[in-house]
């Protein structure tokens, strides 16, 4: 009785969408819609679907880049480290209207999908410079808001353990392991500037 007497709390990328407590459909993910807004003020999907090119073609493709792109990264943002959760976001109804486009009257990806899409269309040497420069072009969106009149740099690197033959990864004394060792560079407010 006392939630039907309290109006919903609609979002602005998605109007149609509200949030209400219904038992049948909830989430465990709700915190995903306030990124998603977050998301669509910055244009950060955006700027990152225009920077990347999508190798598919044909009508039979169900979701575009930039919905298999949010899904990929707000299931990692949401802890989701791989994409064996992926069949069961595909009904979830946060990560539904997170992904936007068909996901929202449909499902999401599968993990047959999300993995094809981070191993096969992300991996391309294209797509993989893209990702490269992309951090550095949110960073400059940034600067451009908030003016500031100092950079302070800062290089760090990495672990990323490997296992088996990895192409690409070495074994590290320091950290006594075979692995990954990537290079970042940092500003002072913690943002990446490239790696």
């Amino acid at each position: 009785m006392g939630e039907d007497r309290k109006a919903a709390i609609r979002l602005q990328f998605n109007p149609s969408s509200r949030l209400a407590f219904k038992g049948a459909t909830i989430t465990s993910d709700a915190g995903l819609l306030a990124y998603r807004e977050l998301d669509d003020a910055l244009g950060l999907t955006e700027m990152a679907e225009r920077s990347l090119r999508d190798p598919r073609s044909g009508k039979n493709t169900r979701h575009s880049l930039g919905a298999q792109l949010r899904q990929s990264d707000f299931s990692r943002l949401a802890g989701y480290e791989d994409t064996n959760d992926a069949d069961r976001l595909t009904v979830d109804p946060a990560m539904r209207q997170v992904v936007g486009g068909r996901a929202v009257d449909h499902v999401a990806s599968a993990t047959s999908q999300v993995s094809r899409f981070e191993t096969e269309v992300l991996t391309t040497k294209e797509n993989q410079g893209a990702l490269a420069r992309l951090s550095g072009k949110w960073i400059e969106r940034v600067r451009k808001a908030r003016k500031f009149s100092r950079i302070v740099l800062d290089m760090d690197s990495s672990v990323s353990e490997t296992y088996g033959r990895q192409e690409g990864s070495a074994y590290n004394g320091h950290f006594g392991c075979t692995c990954y060792h990537p290079l970042f560079c940092l500003n002072q407010f913690g943002d990446l500037e490239g790696a």
